[in-house]
């Protein structure tokens, strides 16, 4: 008689401590179980610009202390998201080992933190001083592209190159500011002015 109440009893409360037993197991596994890191994420960059400059003027100089580059404006805005300066009537000089000197001007430029890329955004112009084996040159479009460190301005949009007296224009142009070489794609057309005859 005593086993089988000790039989209902536990019949009774058998449910009760296996959910008992599953609980404090399930309350272990959770302790022990390792905690997970999770790495924090950047803090997202500020859209707005972190400083502006007016009136200003920015030089480079080679190891000799010569001036290789400066690049001015009106105002600009500097803005971390794009790592970029906004400039307001941009100017640019430049001039390398061999004497070559090139100016460019637009109403807007974009100016990369590195560097190595400004984009002349309005009225781009660059103008290349004339050398003792070659006349000037004039490139001219709405965008025109300087990559400083390569002597390159580029061009994936119409433009039109004054050598001289020569006239060219074409979709896209590369043109090289040391050798003062362009290529030039798309729907090319020339004048060529007429060279006077010898004496």
């Amino acid at each position: 008689m005593k086993l089988r109440r000790l039989l209902d009893a536990l019949s009774v409360y058998l449910p009760l401590i296996v959910m008992a037993l599953l609980a404090s197991g399930s309350w272990w596994l959770v302790r022990s179980a390792p905690t997970m890191v999770y790495p924090e994420s950047d803090p997202p960059l500020r859209q707005d610009p972190d400083y502006r400059l007016s009136d200003f003027s920015v030089k480079s100089f080679n190891q000799n202390g010569q001036m290789v580059r400066e690049l001015s404006g009106k105002t600009a805005q500097h803005f971390p998201a794009t790592k970029a300066l906004h400039i307001e009537k941009i100017r640019i000089f430049a001039q390398n080992e061999s004497g070559d000197r090139l100016l460019a001007q637009a109403q807007q430029g974009i100016a990369r933190d590195d560097g190595t890329q400004v984009t002349l955004l309005g009225g781009a112009q660059a103008i290349q001083r004339p050398q003792a084996n070659r006349p000037p040159i004039e490139l001219r479009g709405d965008r025109l592209i300087a990559l400083p460190d390569e002597d390159q301005v580029v061009s994936d949009d119409p433009v039109r190159i004054t050598r001289g007296a020569d006239i060219f224009t074409a979709n896209t142009m590369s043109f090289n500011s040391r050798t003062g070489a362009y290529t030039l794609q798309g729907r090319v057309r020339g004048s060529l002015a007429a060279k006077s005859a010898q004496p």
